[in-house]
């Protein structure tokens, strides 16, 4: 673990910080490379449930760092559309990673900073983050994450902030849904724990493909296929060893066996 990015792990939640305080946690591609790994790593890992991603410092993550984009700015089309690849790898492994994650939005958060807000399942932040798509003033458009953040706000806000690129505050965030809940900076943590243990209750492998369930049913166009799909996934879940110790437990009255400690 280099000190661009730092890794903790309580019981089964690890915690990825984004650690360039000095430069707001803005990323280059060696950042981008081992977030990146780290994630897969954390999908595969059985120990991990739970992955929070957060920042060091002031803020959450002001993007793309000044000195990288200065970089590129002279490279040919082709090496743009290369690294402009890996950061779309990035996001994409966040949002579909077979984990639960939750962004800890302690501070602003800009342009691909605002992307690993959206691509995570749930965003808690304070009322003093300001976040902002501020790429239109500089000629460029935020197109590697405009997936993900079309997914969290809406087509119709998206046009807006895209094109304008102006900054919006926390409570803005939480209208348009990029953001869950907005809490004091002392009650942040308190909330995020809250979300974990709820997490914890739930089953890792229902916790997991929650959002593989989401997304099946937004890309589905046939909708007799999609009710098929829907009872083929309750099925298998009715006879696994996850859903059948979670309906013994409830008619039992006591808690499941994965329902351990808080982490």
């Amino acid at each position: 673990m280099s000190d661009m990015l730092h890794k903790l792990q309580h019981g089964s939640v690890l915690h990825l910080r984004l650690n360039r305080p000095a430069l707001h946690n803005a990323f280059d591609a060696s950042l981008i490379a081992e977030l990146t790994a780290e994630l897969v790593a954390a999908g595969a890992d059985d120990a991990v449930r739970a992955v929070v991603l957060e920042g060091a410092g002031v803020s959450f993550s002001a993007g793309a760092d000044l000195n990288w984009m200065r970089g590129m700015a002279t490279a040919s089309e082709d090496e743009n559309r290369e690294d402009a690849l890996a950061l779309a790898r990035l996001m994409r492994t966040l949002d579909e990673l077979p984990k639960p994650t939750i962004a800890r939005v302690h501070g602003h958060a800009f342009g691909g900073g605002v992307g690993l807000v959206a691509c995570c399942d749930i965003a808690i932040g304070v009322p003093e983050a300001r976040f902002g798509l501020t790429e239109s003033r500089l000629g460029l458009l935020p197109a590697v994450i405009s997936p993900y953040v079309i997914a969290a706000i809406g087509a119709r806000q998206a046009r807006r902030w895209f094109a304008t690129g102006e900054l919006f505050d926390a409570a803005t965030a939480l209208q348009i849904g990029l953001l869950h809940r907005v809490v004091p900076p002392e009650q942040l943590d308190a909330a995020l724990q809250r979300q974990l243990e709820l997490l914890m209750k739930a089953g890792p492998v229902a916790a997991a493909g929650a959002k593989a369930l989401v997304a099946g049913v937004l890309a589905a166009s046939d909708g007799a296929a999609q009710d098929a799909t829907n009872a083929d996934l309750i099925a298998r879940l009715r006879v696994s060893a996850e859903g059948q110790e979670g309906v013994a437990a409830f008619l039992e009255r006591r808690n499941p066996s994965w329902s351990g400690d808080p982490p």
